[in-house]
């Protein structure tokens, strides 16, 4: 494991995400994913962490790891239609991963997903961390409405909580 990146984590407290994204911040991206739902039939998770936990540093796990196993911890796959997607950020390595469940991954290329995360890299470098969020909200469903747009003749029903999740309080 590189020196540099155990300390980052180390040092990384988990009141860097409070910094980043203070509750007035999660409770406008919550706002942001419930009207983003309301175009689509897709659910979106957003979860964010100061660092990752130990047991990924030992191994020197990518911080995509971490996303897929918090994909599953967080229950994103569980929708009707395998279109739910997960928004993660890790703060120490800069990590912005999207993870998209089969039903809407077989539809967008790997290239719009890296898209969407560069644009929010580009957001978060300038300090603007809840708008690189909103951002990035806002292109997912946009990528949501296109192959699961919502319907006229049924309830968009909320399969997922939209409250952000804070890890590693």
């Amino acid at each position: 494991m590189e020196l540099g990146r155990w300390l980052r984590h180390w040092l990384r407290s988990p009141r860097a995400v409070e910094r980043a994204l203070p509750p007035a911040a999660l409770e406008r991206i919550e706002r942001a994913i419930a009207q983003g739902e309301a175009a689509h039939r897709g659910e979106i998770r957003f979860a964010v962490e100061a660092s990752l936990p130990w047991s990924y540093l030992k191994r020197d796990a990518p911080v995509r790891q971490r996303a897929e196993m918090l994909f599953a911890k967080l229950r994103v796959w569980d929708t009707d239609e395998r279109n739910g997607v997960l928004f993660y950020v890790e703060l120490a390595d800069h990590g912005i991963e999207i993870v998209a469940d089969r039903g809407l991954a077989a539809q967008v290329a790997a290239g719009q997903w890296q898209a969407i995360c560069g644009e929010v890299a580009q957001r978060f470098a300038t300090g603007e961390f809840e708008g690189g969020v909103i951002v990035g909200i806002e292109r997912i469903g946009d990528l949501l409405a296109q192959h699961f747009p919502t319907r006229d003749d049924e309830r968009n029903a909320d399969e997922l909580p939209n409250r952000p999740v804070v890890l590693g309080r």
